[in-house]
């Protein structure tokens, strides 16, 4: 079984900026793909981010691409999303989740693992 935890979430302004990490337990984590998703009280649960086992590859939701950034420390069992220029529609709990059944996924059903979630509020 595999345990994800999330943190670095809190409130920032609006132009703003946050790292959020995800913890993850399990000695095959350097083999799942990983990747990031966020759910307001407004919208269903999106995806935003995902990185591949290696590293090697990334994708992006549109609306955040060129202002957040999905990395991963393999050694340590961290995933990252680096999140800058920040605004109110950033407004979400964010969710770590993990073992993707392939590269690039962007459902939420693809995931297997997920984390219990950290609130980001983005004050406009």
């Amino acid at each position: 079984q595999v345990q994800l935890v999330e943190s670095g979430g809190g409130l920032v302004q609006a132009g703003g900026s946050l790292r959020l990490s995800c913890a993850a337990s399990g000695r095959t984590f350097s083999s799942y793909h990983m990747g990031w998703f966020r759910q307001s009280p407004v919208k269903e649960r999106e995806f935003v981010a995902t990185i591949t086992w290696s590293g090697s590859s990334t994708r992006y939701a549109d609306s955040v691409k060129g202002r957040f950034t999905i990395s991963r420390d393999n050694a340590k069992n961290m995933v990252y999303l680096q999140m800058n220029s920040l605004k109110h529609e950033d407004t979400a709990v964010y969710y770590c989740a993990g073992d993707a059944r392939w590269a690039s996924a962007v459902y939420a059903t693809d995931y297997k693992y997920w984390g219990q979630g950290t609130q980001v509020t983005v004050s406009s």
